[in-house]
């Protein structure tokens, strides 16, 4: 006769409610962990997208800087290129003839502004009269970068760089009387003519919330003298 063993069946257990609440918080403090982590990937693809983005503005408005200074008129009625501590005024080569361009930075913005392309010297003249006018407003004017807390300008001359506002080799042009002194005279009277530099040299210092720097360009005037 068969002899049949009992089973014996062990006792399940569950969780404690003090392990229970241990998991939790375990959980608690990893889900904690894990948005901080998210968080912190998600604002620094942020901030390397609008610093790409800021790199890809300033290089464009550095290419129309140099395509502006490359294009000087060298035989212009009135300084090709001068610089006033709060503008810089171009005259350049343009499609339909010469045209004025008027670069400043204003509230932390980098700004050009370009008149139209005239053949006529007394509209050439007009607008470099109305230049220290402009406020930043009128048709032309552009914001190529944002964040610039300050500029200076040197000219490469004398095979030295020195500061573009103390710097001016001034020649004699009809119509302007004495060379030797720097002031534009009235409206519509040539102001002095400066003679070209060989190089100009742009220091920006840049703002914004990833921090400051400075950004310096050189670029080569073509027909300037020593």
């Amino acid at each position: 006769m068969a002899r049949h063993t009992p089973l014996r069946f062990r006792p399940q257990h569950g969780f404690t409610l003090v392990e229970v609440l241990v998991a939790l918080v375990v959980m608690s403090i990893l889900a904690g962990l894990s948005w901080q982590a998210v968080d912190a990937m998600v604002r620094t693809r942020q901030a390397v997208e609008q610093q790409s983005q800021r790199l890809v503005v300033m290089g464009t408005a550095l290419a129309q800087w140099e395509q502006d200074l490359q294009g000087l008129l060298t035989d212009a009625p009135l300084p090709a290129v001068h610089f006033d501590g709060a503008r810089l005024r171009l005259v350049r080569r343009a499609p339909g003839g010469v045209q004025l361009v008027v670069w400043s930075v204003r509230q932390g913005l980098w700004q050009r502004w370009a008149s139209q392309p005239t053949a006529l010297e007394a509209e050439l003249l007009q607008s470099w009269a109305q230049a220290p006018q402009l406020l930043g407003t009128e048709p032309g004017h552009i914001n190529l970068a944002q964040g610039v807390g300050a500029w200076q300008l040197y000219f490469f001359r004398g095979n030295a760089w020195s500061n573009a506002q103390s710097s001016a080799d001034l020649m004699a042009a009809a119509g302007t009387g004495s060379a030797g002194g720097a002031s534009e005279g009235p409206v519509g009277q040539t102001p002095p003519r400066e003679r070209l530099p060989q190089g100009v040299r742009l220091v920006l210092t840049l703002q914004g919330e990833s921090g400051s720097g400075t950004l310096l360009r050189d670029v080569l005037v073509p027909g300037g003298q020593p």
